[in-house]
């Protein structure tokens, strides 16, 4: 696993996203490591860019993220 900036994982992940969630474990542990290196908690997400972009599916993304160790914040 290459080492990925916080903003390459969180592009990779919209990318897995809009692609029926193609090796989306892959990228969200990628997005977890990048965020430790970078010493930071939790991942912010445009709402804007994720195919489900209503109240049910960014909560179902939250919960996903969660149980992988990932917290996610959504911009305003």
């Amino acid at each position: 696993m290459t080492e990925l900036t916080v903003e390459d994982a969180t592009n990779r992940i919209y990318e897995s996203l809009h692609a029926d969630n193609a090796d989306i474990d892959t990228h969200i542990a990628s997005l977890k490591a990048a965020l430790a290196k970078a010493g930071q908690k939790e991942a912010v997400f445009d709402p804007a860019k994720i195919s489900q972009n209503n109240r049910s599916g960014r909560k179902l993304m939250q919960a996903y993220f969660r149980q992988r160790g990932v917290t996610v914040k959504f911009s305003a």
